[in-house]
């Protein structure tokens, strides 16, 4: 018996280990991190499952293998990121009224209510302003205060892609509402959502929860709390000098759209279940030697989007491979590189595991503003979300490149790796603001997103991987081709030497939209080459 189970051990060593050997022993490592992590074990690692607490662990541990040293609260791993977690409790209630008459509208089709967690019965009455996409130029000569603003759920069209999509993003336009005295805030689906995504999809997906951290900002912002369908505009638009269609047709050919007073008060209810839940980012650091004050951080979300619809074959589980256990498992290597090549960085490197990316960015916008090293010291966030490792890759694209010193580190080190920085070939994807490094971004620290690019057959590859694996159960690990995975660990290895080693630290571009508005540290010569 004791013979028939060493022949057969004998069998699986010479079946499966031929392919581990191949592999090499970097590369072994990298694929053993996302084989933990990608399991069905984890399932999904969701933010607040026990699973994404288990891959909290692992991670820590893990930092602690690479020669790291605790860099969360109190001497732990740790940052533990309070969260609210939060939907529409009902379809609450959306009434116009113009002079005596009264019209109801009808909620999933001309209306639906949006959560509220900062005032869970929410509740509003005051006379309506439209505000275009509410941008700060366009209440020009608007009188805001105490009303209730409605604004196209867009940005204006013209100029750089990643400023649009900031601009158009709701809780921006919110803020902007709020600063010039709003008490709430309605949007309106305008032409790029109808075409895209649009009122018929946002229903069922504004039912389900979302999260933000307790003390969010947001709580300073008019809450947004109805979306209206063309349905809805045309009747609150209705009677009006603003026509609904004259905004629909500027929108169309992006002319300045009509603002002002539309002469209707709106009454409006939004109920909110609410519940508090606790997640983790670990955080572990490399000392520096000389500028040991000032940090660099490397930064890959944790989590994924857990279990959910089955797929075709029944598999219920979202295992989230490329998205973004490999991203994480890199940033792990990245780590034992360093300690592997015996020279101490010259400023400290810190890696920060995020949670809840999926749930909005929300842990990274928590670390970003309650940093556990001093506020200030971070100069620059290197970020690792989902690289597409299904192909040989020829290029990279880092989103926020242009927009500071950090562009040019990154481009001199790529190079040297024989890969070059080409610009984001999807700028429409508005790729900038849908990643952790944009919470650095709001925090006025210069900071990308890497990304392989689309050069040899990296745009079919990337298209294939986003039309048949994105948030599927089938993004398993069985899809990465570990030579590239290794080829990635290394470019990010050098680009976090060489932003580490650096004299001067990363400076936003004279005049940047982002510094600018944020506040960061500012080039005095010429925009970065």
């Amino acid at each position: 018996m004791k013979r028939h189970l060493l022949l057969a051990a004998s069998a699986l060593l010479a079946a499966t280990p031929a392919f581990a050997q191949d592999l090499g022993k970097d590369a072994a490592a990298l694929k053993a991190h996302v084989q933990f992590l990608a399991s069905d074990a984890m399932k999904g690692r969701d933010t607040g499952s026990p699973e994404l607490t288990i891959a909290e662990q692992y991670v820590a541990a893990q930092m602690l293998a690479a020669g790291l040293k605790p860099a969360g609260v109190d001497g732990t791993w740790f940052q533990p990121v309070p969260l609210i977690d939060y939907k529409p409790a009902d379809h609450g209630s959306l009434v116009l009224r113009r002079g005596g008459a009264e019209t109801p509208l009808e909620w999933g089709k001309d209306y639906i209510t949006r959560a509220v967690p900062s005032n869970p019965k929410f509740t509003a009455s005051a006379p309506v302003v439209f505000a275009g996409y509410g941008t700060e130029g366009e209440y020009k000569g608007l009188n805001a205060r105490g009303a209730i603003v409605a604004v196209v759920r867009d940005a204006p069209h013209s100029g750089p892609s990643d400023i649009r999509a900031h601009l158009g993003i709701p809780i921006e336009q919110s803020r902007t509402a709020a600063a010039h005295g709003a008490i709430g805030v309605i949007l309106i689906e305008g032409v790029s959502r109808r075409t895209g995504y649009s009122f018929a999809r946002t229903v069922p997906n504004w039912q389900t929860s979302a999260m933000h951290w307790q003390g969010a900002s947001d709580g300073a912002a008019a809450p947004a709390f109805a979306y209206l369908s063309y349905e809805g505009a045309a009747k609150l638009f209705a009677g009006t000098r603003i026509k609904w269609d004259e905004v629909l047709a500027a929108d169309k050919t992006d002319r300045k759209l009509p603002t002002g007073a539309l002469g209707v008060t709106v009454t409006g209810a939004s109920n909110t279940d609410v519940r508090t839940l606790t997640a983790n980012n670990v955080a572990g650091v490399l000392p520096g030697t000389d500028k040991a004050g000032e940090y660099v951080v490397i930064s890959a979300h944790l989590d994924h989007v857990g279990v959910g619809k089955p797929d075709a074959k029944g598999d219920t589980i979202y295992n989230g491979a490329m998205d973004n256990a490999v991203g994480t498992a890199a940033m792990l290597e990245v780590a034992r590189r360093f300690q592997a090549a015996g020279k101490a960085p010259r400023r400290s490197i810190l890696f920060v595991a995020v949670t809840a990316e999926e749930q909005g960015l929300v842990g990274s916008d928590y670390f970003a503003a309650n940093p556990t090293v001093p506020k200030g010291s971070i100069v620059a966030d290197v970020n690792l979300d989902m690289p597409i490792l299904t192909y040989d890759f020829v290029d990279l694209v880092a989103y926020g490149a242009d927009r500071s010193t950090v562009g040019r580190i990154v481009e001199t080190a790529a190079a040297a790796e024989g890969v070059k920085l080409v610009p984001d070939p999807a700028p429409e994807e508005a790729s900038f603001v849908r990643s952790d490094h944009y919470s650095f971004v709001k925090a006025g620290i210069p900071s990308v997103s890497l990304d392989l690019g689309p050069g040899g057959p990296g745009a079919a590859a990337t298209r294939e991987f986003l039309d048949k694996h994105y948030h599927q159960p089938s993004d398993e690990i069985g899809l990465i081709d570990w030579k590239q995975g290794l080829r990635f660990v290394g470019l990010n290895y050098a680009i976090a030497r060489a932003l580490a080693d650096a004299e001067e630290k990363p400076v936003w571009n004279k005049g940047d939209f982002f510094g600018t508005l944020y506040k960061g540290p500012m080039a005095q010569g010429p925009a970065a080459k």
